[in-house]
């Protein structure tokens, strides 16, 4: 005869699984827990980066090139491994078409001629070091370009300055040429605290929209601006 207690853990083992919503928020909880309900960003650090109103192409992008390896963070890699196509469409469309308050984060204090070099570089470039301003791709107000370059306001400093340590050491990369990791190679450290710094303290425009596809011509052969994809 088996004990009482075997008894209860058997009759559990054979109740009925609970049951759990079929819903696109239920199952993207695994993006949501991190990077906010609306993608909103994360409200405590700068490390989980907004990912609502980005063109939904480059959202798709990215997490391809999680699933591919191209992009390394193992708790991105293990959440898209198995999605199929469609349903990346699906996520990308979520967060693409989410309109929420951008929050800012706090920003280092630099001094004024790194700020204006962050300035300079983000709107003119640096012609000595074959670098093309951001604005060139990212659009005059940076809020990206359709249809999957990705907006750079709004961003924290720290996911910016991140990101671009990361097309450096090759911890991310993109379709070949891969522009930005030349562009990020070609900066100096202090460069990528200045651009981050400056892009992370401006003020957020009105109409937050990318820009239409082929209103950028881009400044470098780029290897998913030729196929689909964006930067930062």
């Amino acid at each position: 005869m088996l004990p009482l207690a075997w008894l209860f853990c058997i009759s559990i083992a054979w109740a009925d699984p609970p049951s759990v919503p079929d819903t696109l928020q239920q199952r993207i909880a695994a993006c949501t827990t991190c990077h906010g309900v609306h993608g909103e960003g994360s409200p405590d650090g700068g490390f989980f980066p907004r990912l609502a109103g980005k063109p939904a192409g480059y959202l798709v992008l990215q997490m391809q090139n999680f699933q591919h390896g191209l992009r390394k963070y193992a708790p991105m890699e293990y959440t898209t491994r198995l999605l199929t196509p469609a349903y990346m469409q699906e996520i990308a469309a979520y967060f693409a078409a989410q309109q929420v308050p951008y929050e800012r984060k706090s920003v280092p204090s630099l001094a004024p001629d790194l700020m204006r070099r962050g300035e300079q570089l983000v709107t003119s470039g640096d012609p000595s070091l074959k670098v093309p301003p951001c604005q060139a791709c990212h659009g005059k107000q940076l809020t990206g370009t359709e249809p999957s370059v990705p907006g750079l306001v709004g961003l924290p400093y720290d996911y910016i300055s991140s990101q671009l340590g990361s097309w450096r050491t090759g911890t991310r990369a993109s379709a070949a040429p891969d522009c930005m990791s030349e562009i990020a190679n070609r900066l100096e450290p202090a460069d990528i605290t200045a651009v981050s710094a400056w892009l992370a303290s401006q003020e957020v425009p009105q109409d937050t929209h990318p820009q239409p596809a082929g209103s950028i011509t881009p400044p470098l052969r780029c290897g998913v601006l030729q196929t689909q994809g964006g930067g930062a």
